[in-house]
């Protein structure tokens, strides 16, 4: 049984607007019904009623309100929409908030939206009165239909309206320059389910936007790969991660994304991380490093672990990497759809390192669930 199930609103990473970053979160066993986190909301009600018409039971049957032309009973967009409890942002980009500003009106009750101050503090300005109507606040008691929630990065996990075993731990990315070489953050999101006295906590990690940590001004991703290290795979296998452009992007073309190559290399980043951190577990002296072809290394010999060279074959095994935020083939470069061409390039470059993560390209409309085996 999953611990979570996800269905993807839209996944694209622009320009068509139909398809943009936005995924529906649950915990498993409750209906839909009970419930939904909104991680980003790029693509809103209009794309949710194309998934609706072509796939009228992605949701279930649980509290619906029409029949279809043989009678059996379908979910509308708008109730559908109506389930969700807060929103989490991992930053203020078009792409990724246009369908909370076209839908605030329209949610029928108070939602709050997570993300780091940087960002809500885009979203206020978004709601200004003037690019669009009044309509959220950070004040709790006020009438506005969306209430603005920071999440600190405070290494701790916060709790999110609307759900008892869910929680939130908020990292900063760096997304690119927005002036001169000033840094603009987006945010990496781990997302707990409570362990209970059968089971042991859960968690998935969700990437807004990145860029790769060795183009980048202030460096970020790194230290998110160390927080996830000693979870993978047995509390935490599955990440989702941009990866907007296929092969042979020029570094100066990226606008802050990642490419199969950059990709690559920060997963690499991550088998590094996962190693250091097993074999940081066996060893009693945590005063050591320790190097899988010397041993340990004595403290004056101690080198940063940035530096250290352990062997990385399958290090990620068990891991599932679901590549999001492809930007759309425009010109017609490719046969296949660019989710795939991108997610081939990735698995070809993963495997051909021997890592052992496997490589999933995401579609609008999958239905995710995220498995955990003791």
């Amino acid at each position: 049984m999953p611990s979570f199930e996800l269905v993807v609103l839209g996944c694209g990473g622009g320009p068509s607007e139909h398809n943009l970053s936005s995924y529906l979160l649950k915990p498993s066993g409750a209906p839909w019904s009970e419930g939904i986190i909104a991680l980003e909301a790029g693509s809103g009600i209009g794309a949710l009623d194309r998934l609706l018409r072509d796939q009228p039971n992605l949701f279930g049957a649980d509290q619906v309100s029409l029949k279809d032309d043989g009678g059996a009973s379908i979910c509308t967009a708008a109730e559908v929409y109506s389930w969700i409890k807060c929103f989490l942002v991992s930053h203020a980009h078009l792409d990724h908030i246009a369908g909370l500003a076209l839908t605030a009106s329209t949610l029928g009750k108070r939602c709050d939206v997570y993300g780091a101050r940087q960002c809500l503090s885009i979203v206020e300005k978004l709601f200004s009165g003037e690019l669009w109507p009044r309509l959220a606040s950070w004040n709790v008691n006020d009438s506005r239909p969306l209430t603005l929630r920071e999440l600190p990065n405070d290494a701790t996990y916060h709790s999110v309206s609307g759900f008892s075993d869910l929680s939130i731990r908020i990292m900063p990315l760096s997304h690119g320059r927005y002036s001169g070489e000033a840094t603009y953050h987006s945010s990496a999101f781990f997302i707990r389910r409570s362990g209970t006295q059968h089971d042991t906590a859960r968690e998935l990690l969700f990437f807004g936007d990145v860029e790769p940590d060795s183009l980048a001004t202030e460096p970020h991703t790194r230290d998110v790969w160390r927080t996830a290290a000693s979870m993978i795979p047995d509390t935490l296998d599955t990440i989702f991660i941009e990866c907007s452009y296929p092969s042979g992007r020029a570094d100066d073309e990226l606008f802050g994304h990642l490419s199969p190559e950059h990709l690559t290399a920060e997963l690499r980043a991550l088998a590094t991380e996962v190693v250091n951190a097993r074999t940081q577990t066996r060893q009693p002296d945590n005063s050591q490093d320790y190097d899988p072809d010397e041993g340990p290394v004595r403290p004056r010999k101690r080198q940063r672990r940035d530096n250290t060279n352990p062997s990385l074959r399958g290090a990620l095994a068990g891991l599932k990497v679901y590549i999001i935020h492809c930007k759309d083939d425009l010109r017609g470069a490719y046969t296949e759809p660019i989710y795939r061409v991108i997610a081939a390039q990735v698995r070809a470059l993963v495997e051909a390192e021997e890592l052992g993560a496997e490589i999933i390209g995401v579609e609008q409309g999958m239905k995710i669930g995220v498995y955990y085996f003791a």
